[in-house]
């Protein structure tokens, strides 16, 4: 599970991620700029051929479920933004959303990540 999603795959993971399932028709509604029923059919094929996807029939039609849980697929995708964006680096990633002259991030916000930096020294990471 390893291969690379286009930007349209990644577009509809994160549609059955947050739907927990889906048909085509339901799938092809939620996408922006959607392509045709066909396109997005032949996109689950493919997803399913990778092994991100299952389906099962009810009443004659497909049902898609995602088969990597949410907290994978966020690790997965959020890797992908680290190694595509900043270079692989962690530190320039969290540099950039802590910058504040793009995000203004609350006190309890800025406090937790304070005690999750603290706590992975604490662990030698």
């Amino acid at each position: 599970m390893s291969e690379p999603l286009s930007r349209r795959e990644r577009q509809i993971m994160d549609i059955l991620h947050r739907l927990g399932q889906g048909t085509a028709a339901d799938i092809e509604a939620a996408l922006p700029d959607a392509p045709s029923y066909s396109a997005v059919r032949a996109h689950l094929r493919t997803l399913e051929d990778k092994g991100h996807v299952r389906h099962e029939t009810e009443q004659l039609r497909y049902v898609f479920f995602p088969t990597v849980n949410p907290e994978r697929a966020r690790k997965s995708a959020l890797r992908h933004l680290v190694d595509t964006f900043f270079g692989g680096s962690a530190t320039e990633a969290a540099a950039a959303l802590l910058d504040p002259k793009s995000a203004k991030l609350p006190k309890a916000d800025l406090d937790r990540l304070a005690r999750l930096i603290s706590e992975a020294r604490k662990e030698g990471r």
